[in-house]
């Protein structure tokens, strides 16, 4: 039998958004502008691919895929290694291609650790203005899987581009996109 999908999980104990909104997306990405060349792509890759913060900082020059414009991304997944590619657009392959300039195959994008990584976003959430608990790298992630639900983009793919192992996590986006659900509501009035 297939566990329900959870729509709490986008949601704190209080209530409270775990995602980014469009508002607060374009807040986000203003305040991108006056970040460094590091921070802007490292921030840009996690909110326009979905990728968990692990996911970017272990980017490395071999991971781009320069001629179908994506990034593969490595993780473990029950265990095993396990690759997927998500398509970025080409400014930001761009982006990513001149920190690559120079560096080994094998060398991440990023020589940070975890935390460092964490505070760079934190400080540009800051910058926007953002607070909560969608002020964080996750919520970058909920808010790609809820944008992707949102334009409607298939179950599959959102999916394989966010790497769940299990169609029940898609769902939570699905079934939380609020555009959607504001225009039914609409409807209504």
């Amino acid at each position: 039998m297939t566990k329900a999908p959870d729509i709490a999980e986008l949601f704190d104990s209080t209530g409270r958004r775990k995602y980014l909104c469009e508002t607060e997306l374009a807040r986000f990405y203003r305040a991108l502008t006056k970040a460094d060349p590091n921070t802007r792509a490292f921030c840009q890759l996690i909110a326009l691919t979905g990728c968990r913060i692990s996911e970017a900082l272990a980017t490395t020059p071999k991971h781009l895929d320069h001629d179908a414009r994506r990034v593969i991304f490595r993780t473990l997944k029950r265990r095993r290694t396990v690759f997927r590619a998500v398509p970025v657009p080409d400014i930001l392959m761009r982006d990513l291609a001149a920190l690559a300039s120079g560096l080994g195959a094998d060398n991440c994008l990023w020589p940070w650790a975890r935390q460092t990584g964490w505070r760079k976003i934190r400080a540009v959430m800051e910058r926007a203005e953002i607070n909560g608990p969608m002020a964080m790298p996750k919520g970058l992630r909920h808010a790609y899987g809820i944008r992707a639900a949102g334009e409607n983009v298939p179950p599959s793919l959102i999916q394989r581009w966010l790497g769940h192992a299990d169609p029940d996590t898609t769902a939570i986006y699905i079934n939380a996109v609020g555009k959607e659900e504001r225009r039914f509501a609409e409807r209504l009035w």
